[in-house]
């Protein structure tokens, strides 16, 4: 996930070193992924990648560096034999001390992510820090990838801007509900409601992930939306919701489309959009009631954790289906360059 940079850059301009520790490969049974990264500071750090003894290990080294170690380190770990921990498997992590001096070039690099750029992120054993570029993100899959061994290797890591979309119709309990959830994950969240005044009142301050759009025209924004968004309708108006729901139904490229409400509300809009000329088939379209099955508690925290669990199935399969078409053409990055931009950030 990618929201970690620009969470990075935010420390460095407090003024603090941090090392950014990277699991570069995963092998066998691990509990994080390759590309999962945690910020260490001199006194605290940031996400995880994993814990347990790994973690602490990662710490203890990242806080070598940060006391004038090497700039970067590759360790390898082996979980179970090592660490004595059940997963078993083997962690690659690599390590890379970030000055906070260096605070305005990482901020330009989370810039670019936030506004549709994929970057590539290398760094090596006899390098000094890493090197990125702006790369074309069409049909990039974000993923790390490492080479070599513990003495002569290298990294390299594709960031793509928030490859999950979710459009989210609805500034109610359990809309604000469902984006606390959310919004830690690193999904690009596009909340819209249309009174004016919904989201200043609202106590709470949203990552950079979260864009909250005030309109009376919502129908515009389903329309110009990205293929493969999410889209959730959970407005204060069953007419509102029934007019969103003509106008996610004149599209087939969504990945998941979502309404709160009961079978009866279900039944009811089935009838009406038959009699709009919607074809019956489209109707298994759409999940209403949302949520993953099992969970009948109506508290907006209950109801919010059940939608984001349908949510994240989405994005797994998603993600698998990326991992199967990268691994039959995995000539895909190394043709990148080709098409590399000249810029680097």
């Amino acid at each position: 996930m990618s929201a970690w940079l620009q969470t990075l850059a935010q420390r460095l301009q407090a003024g603090d070193d941090q090392v950014l520790v990277t699991v570069a490969r995963a092998e066998g049974s691990t509990p994080r992924d390759a590309g999962t990264v945690m910020l260490v500071g001199a006194t605290d750090t940031l996400d995880t990648i994993g814990g347990g003894h790994l973690e602490w290990e990662a710490i203890a080294m990242a806080r070598v560096l940060l006391a004038g170690g090497p700039q970067q380190a590759l360790l390898r770990f082996s979980l179970g034999a090592r660490l004595g921990q059940c997963c078993g498997g083997v962690v690659w992590l690599v390590l890379e001390r970030i000055a906070a001096s260096d605070a305005s070039a990482w901020q330009q690099r989370a810039d670019a992510l936030r506004h549709g750029k994929a970057l590539q992120r290398s760094v090596a054993s006899n390098g000094n820090g890493s090197a990125w570029a702006l790369v074309a993100a069409e049909e990039l899959v974000a993923k790390a990838e490492l080479a070599g061994d513990v003495k002569t290797w290298s990294l390299q890591q594709t960031l793509v801007p928030y490859p999950f979309t979710v459009m989210l119709f609805g500034a109610g309990h359990v809309g604000a509900a469902l984006v606390r959830v959310l919004a830690p994950l690193g999904i690009r969240l596009i909340w819209i409601d249309e009174r004016d005044d919904i989201f200043t009142t609202m106590p709470d301050t949203w990552p950079d992930n979260v864009e909250c759009i005030a309109t009376d025209t919502p129908e515009a924004d389903i329309a110009a939306a990205a293929p493969g968004t999410c889209f959730l309708l959970m407005t204060h108006n069953h007419a509102l919701d029934f007019q969103l729901c003509q106008a996610v139904l004149r599209r087939d490229d969504f990945d998941y489309f979502g309404m709160i409400g009961s079978h009866s509300k279900r039944a009811s809009f089935e009838h009406r959009l038959r009699d709009r000329g919607v074809a019956p088939e489209r109707f298994k379209e759409l999940i209403c009631p949302i949520g993953v099955a099992g969970i009948t508690a109506k508290e907006p925290a209950a109801i919010a954790i059940s939608v984001a669990a349908q949510l994240l199935q989405v994005r797994e399969r998603r993600a698998l289906l990326g991992r199967l078409a990268y691994s039959q053409d995995d000539q895909h990055l190394s043709d990148q360059p080709a098409t590399q931009s000249s810029e680097h950030v």
